[in-house]
């Protein structure tokens, strides 16, 4: 039985597979990559890798084993269709007789149109009678902290989220997550909303900023039509923009604030501070 991880050598699935190597032997995890060369590191670890590609039906056949627990880590292209690239990953699964399949989802809450791929997923994977987990991820710290160039150029937060809150928390504490259900029991047919223990506002992320640079970094919240523009102005295709600004108006509506306690409980420990990935991000 294999612990396999899609998408292995992203943000996320990097976190997962660096996770799962403390918990069990390195043989025991298949690292499902597009890339060999990307993956070197973790070879040289002596996790297994298998090349794949969701939008290559034929590379999964055989991919999967009987008894196998599987992440599927959602797609990123979102002018693929991502929900057909999911489908692939899903009935290669239901195939070979997989013990488990987990997917990062969205939480139920979010009605933006970043969602839809998640929901339709969800249906596929439910439908198909694989046992699955849905992971269903809140916001990412790290899609704030990882931008910081232009906020600190321009001593400003612009966003279109007006005071709206949100509870997002590091990937690192999405993958804890993911791991303990792939290496524990009793997960299949569940759903997880998984969020930061602390919700937070772009006025409370600038006056953070500012308190960790020294420096006046204010909270410009904009609409929806002008944030739209000023990614655009920013090299961001239009459907791309149209979605990112769809988050923000969700975030305005408080569809980003994850309540359940899930992801803390699964990842046995605290979610990371925001405070603390600014300070991180800020070192870089």
């Amino acid at each position: 039985m294999s612990i396999v991880v899609t998408g292995a050598t992203g943000h996320l699935g990097r976190h997962v597979v660096r996770q799962l190597l403390e918990k069990v032997p390195a043989d025991r995890v298949t690292a499902v990559v597009r890339d060999l060369d990307k993956a070197a590191d973790l070879a040289d670890r002596g996790v297994r890798l298998a090349v794949a590609d969701y939008n290559s039906p034929e590379t999964f056949d055989g991919l999967f084993a009987a008894g196998d627990r599987v992440l599927l880590i959602s797609g990123n292209e979102f002018d693929k269709g991502r929900v057909r690239q999911h489908t692939v990953v899903i009935e290669a699964a239901k195939k070979a007789g997989v013990a488990l399949l987990a997917y990062t989802s969205a939480p139920e809450s979010l009605r933006a149109a970043l969602a839809d791929d998640h929901r339709a997923t969800e249906e596929v994977l439910v439908g198909s009678g694989v046992p699955y987990t849905l992971l269903r991820n809140g916001w990412y710290h790290e899609n704030y902290t990882e931008q910081l160039a232009p906020v600190l150029e321009h001593g400003a937060v612009v966003q279109a989220a007006g005071e709206g809150r949100v509870s997002s928390a590091s990937r690192a504490d999405y993958a804890a997550a993911a791991v303990a259900v792939l290496t524990g029991e009793g997960h299949e047919n569940t759903a997880y909303e998984l969020g930061g223990d602390e919700a937070w506002s772009f006025a409370e992320y600038a006056a953070e900023l500012s308190r960790q640079t020294g420096r006046e970094i204010a909270y410009h919240p904009v609409s929806v039509e002008a944030y739209t523009g000023i990614l655009t102005g920013a090299g961001v295709p239009g459907p791309l923009a149209d979605v990112f600004a769809g988050v923000d108006a969700a975030i305005a509506k408080g569809e980003l604030v994850v309540s359940t306690g899930d992801l803390s409980r699964l990842a046995g420990r605290p979610t990371t501070p925001l405070a603390e990935a600014v300070t991180a991000a800020l070192k870089g």
